[in-house]
Parts: C-alpha cells; sequence; structure tokens
C-alpha cells in the first residue's frame, strides 16, 4: 500500500499544467508526474471526458468512475476551470506564468481561440516548454482534422502490417491497446525533457532561458513505429506483407499450438537456432541447407514452419517453455492481462502496485517501468476526484478567500 510521498524524484519541483484529456496526453504528464513533477491537470467544469469512459466503473454513485480514466491521471493534482470565462481563463493565465511546461491537446487554433496563441504565451512566460499534442501536426493540409488513436493506425498504415493475411481470412487489424496514442505520450515526454534540458543549457547564457514549442502528433508518433517495415517497404518497394503472428525477417519467430496451450519463440540468432532444434528433438533441422542460415529459413518459412507446428504440438506448453529456457531459447508463455501482471517476475519489478482512494478506497494500478537506481517511482497520489485540489492550488496562486469562493461558486 503507498501512503506517504517517496523520496524527492528527480522532476521534483517541475510544474506541470496538464489541459489535456483522453489518453495521450494525460498518458504524458503522468510520465512526468511518476517522474516527480508537480502536474496540476485542469478540467473543464463536466470532468476529463474519460471519467464517463465505462463500463467498467469503480465506486458507484456521484463519484463512480471509468477505470479508463484512473489508468493515466495518478499523481496529479486538479483543478476545475471554464476557461471560456474571463476567470478561468484568468486562473490559467497565472499557472502559466510560474509553470515550466504546458501541455494540451486542443486542435490546432483552439488554444489560440481561447487567448493564449504563442506570442501570448511567450509574453507570460519566457521559459514555458509548450507540448501540443493533435491529430496529424500543426501545419500540413490535414492539419485540422479531429485526432484518434484508430484512425491514425489505419492512416499511419499500421493496421496494413497488423492482423493475419487474406488467404488465411484476416483483415487488417488494429493493435488491442491505444498504443498511437501511447507513441505520441512517450514522444512528448521525450520532446518536453529535451526542450527543459536545452532550456537550462542555455538559459545559462542568457537572462532569460527561452522556452520551446514541442509539436507531436498521431500521426506521425504511428509513421515512426513502422520502423523496420518501412524500411523493408523502402528497399523493396512492396508493401509489407500481414503474417500474423509471424516476424517478417527472422525465422521462426511466432507463435506455435502446443498439445494444450499457445507458445511463442523467439530464435533471434544464429547461434539459437541449433538448440531450438536439440530442445525439440530434431537436430536435423540445423544441418538442412533448407534452414542453414536465417535468410535460408525466410526464404523457405512455408516448408518450415508446418514442420516445427507439427512436432510443438505433440507436447503442452509447460514442457516446452521449460525445456526452451534451460537451453536458453527465447521463449513465453501467452498469457492474458493479469496473468502477465501477476507474474513472479512483474511483481518482483513493482509493476503491479496499490495506491488508495480517498472516495473508491484501493485502487491496483500498473507501475511505472522507469527504475532509477534501481528503485521505481511510486504512486504517492491517486487519481484526482474533479476539482479536487482546486481550493489548494488557488490559494497557491495568491488568490484570497473570497476569490477562491467567487471561483469555486457554480455558474
Amino acid at each position: 500500500m503507498a501512503s506517504s510521498a517517496p523520496a524527492p524524484q528527480p522532476l521534483a519541483g517541475l510544474v506541470v499544467v496538464d489541459c489535456s484529456t483522453v489518453l495521450a496526453g494525460p498518458y504524458c504528464t503522468m510520465l512526468l508526474a511518476d517522474l516527480g513533477a508537480d502536474v496540476i491537470k485542469v478540467e473543464p467544469p463536466e470532468g476529463d471526458a474519460t471519467r464517463t469512459w465505462g463500463p467498467p466503473w469503480v465506486g458507484s454513485g456521484p463519484e463512480r468512475t471509468a477505470a479508463y480514466y484512473l489508468s493515466v491521471n495518478r499523481n496529479k493534482r486538479s483543478i476545475r476551470l471554464d476557461l471560456r470565462t474571463p476567470a478561468g481563463a484568468g486562473v490559467l493565465r497565472r499557472l502559466l506564468e510560474r509553470a515550466d511546461v504546458l501541455v494540451e491537446n486542443f486542435r490546432p487554433g483552439g488554444l489560440d481561440r481561447l487567448g493564449f496563441d504563442d506570442d501570448g504565451l511567450r509574453r507570460l512566460n519566457a521559459g514555458l516548454v509548450h507540448l501540443a499534442i493533435s491529430g496529424y501536426g500543426v501545419t500540413g493540409p490535414e492539419s485540422a482534422k479531429p485526432g484518434y488513436d484508430f484512425v491514425a493506425q489505419a492512416a499511419g498504415g499500421l493496421m496494413s502490417v497488423t492482423g493475419f493475411p487474406d488467404e488465411a481470412g484476416g483483415a487488417p487489424t488494429k493493435v488491442g491497446v491505444a498504443i498511437s496514442d501511447v507513441a505520441t505520450a512517450l514522444f512528448g515526454a521525450v520532446g518536453i525533457l529535451a526542450a527543459l534540458v536545452g532550456r537550462d543549457r542555455d538559459g545559462a547564457a542568457s537572462p532569460v532561458a527561452a522556452g520551446a514549442r514541442v509539436d507531436v502528433s498521431l500521426l506521425e508518433s504511428t509513421l515512426a513505429l513502422l520502423i523496420n517495415q518501412a524500411q523493408n517497404a523502402f528497399v523493396t518497394g512492396r508493401q509489407p506483407a500481414r503474417r500474423g503472428n509471424a516476424h517478417p525477417n527472422i525465422v521462426p519467430y511466432e507463435a506455435f499450438p502446443t498439445a494444450d496451450v499457445a507458445i511463442v519463440v523467439a530464435v533471434g540468432s544464429e547461434r539459437q537456432w541449433p538448440r531450438f532444434c536439440a530442445v525439440i528433438g530434431m537436430p536435423d533441422l540445423a544441418a538442412d541447407t533448407r534452414f542453414a542460415s536465417n535468410g535460408d529459413r525466410v526464404a523457405n518459412r512455408d516448408v518450415l514452419h508446418p514442420i516445427l507446428a507439427r512436432r510443438l504440438g505433440q507436447r503442452p506448453a509447460a514442457e516446452w517453455l521449460a525445456a526452451l529456457d534451460a537451453a536458453d531459447v527465447p521463449c513465453g508463455p501467452v498469457n492474458d492481462v493479469l496473468a502477465a501482471i501477476e507474474s513472479p517476475q512483474a511483481r518482483a519489478r513493482n509493476m503491479d502496485l496499490r495506491v488508495h482512494h480517498p472516495v473508491l478506497g484501493e485502487i491496483r494500478q500498473v507501475g511505472s517501468p522507469i527504475k532509477l537506481d534501481g528503485s521505481a517511482a511510486a504512486p504517492h497520489l491517486a487519481p484526482p476526484l474533479v476539482g479536487e485540489h482546486t481550493a489548494e492550488i488557488l490559494r497557491e496562486l495568491g488568490y484570497d478567500e473570497a476569490a477562491v469562493a467567487s471561483i469555486l461558486a457554480p455558474s
């Protein structure tokens, strides 16, 4: 159980104003919050839309909250503001005057219409790092279109290489999580940290440290995920095929049925290939000229696959996994979500965590994958209630009690 705040993290003292909603922006700011940043989540009067993206729900009654919202909002403080009003815009202005980072995912031009264009932000705070997340980037013929993960996976080419081939009854398929949003969050966090390093470095030689605008989009992040598949297309001039669980460049590197459940095998080097053949009791395969090198195996994958599938189908998964592990051949079970998080290795690495919520009770969370000096960032704040910290933050900004009461009063 998490209780008191952990020892100071590397981003302690960094103030992040988070005006984003849904997934990419909130996930980005949670990464920063896990590392110690003070993330102030600016929510509209009705709250972040994902609070209502259930089922499943946690709790009941007026504080019932969707699991989706809880997944990406820990370690933040929430302030409720109507940015369309002079009072709400005024509070945001004060927040930005003393912040290090602004994160938002308005459509390009949306923040400008609220009175916070680039020039205005620079006048407010020359050192502010501004992360603008959009669907397609702030320039180009499609810059004004709304951005959604599913659309980005399709338009960005990712679905074209995901799924089983047509002849196997397959079709282009999205990834099982919002991977374009997640990638955008990761690239956004890297961009923020790079801009902060640049600001602090350049500020040493200047009386005013210059901030930067960081522009990341779902489309470009998805294109960046294509990596080797894009390079394959560049080299061959052909669209990469959908191969289901098989790898385009390595064989065998895929899922196989066993006598009970499927396993995955990843023979990633020539040293592993003869060890794999020995484990499955077919050492002659390693000497077969059709399969001698990875290039040979890729060229003859349609011959090799059924041979391996028949053999692996003769024994249960646990027996194969134990034998392959003993021979140091990369392999693994096809776990479901709970089995993966509850595995001994995941728990040993603090990936199965609990945080106490003042209304909803104990909430289970996926831990941080970032370990610094051997320790992972620990959640010390549960995902906040909508506007939970509004009065606290207003007082920190210098508002007197009358002003706080006025801003908190329902409109």
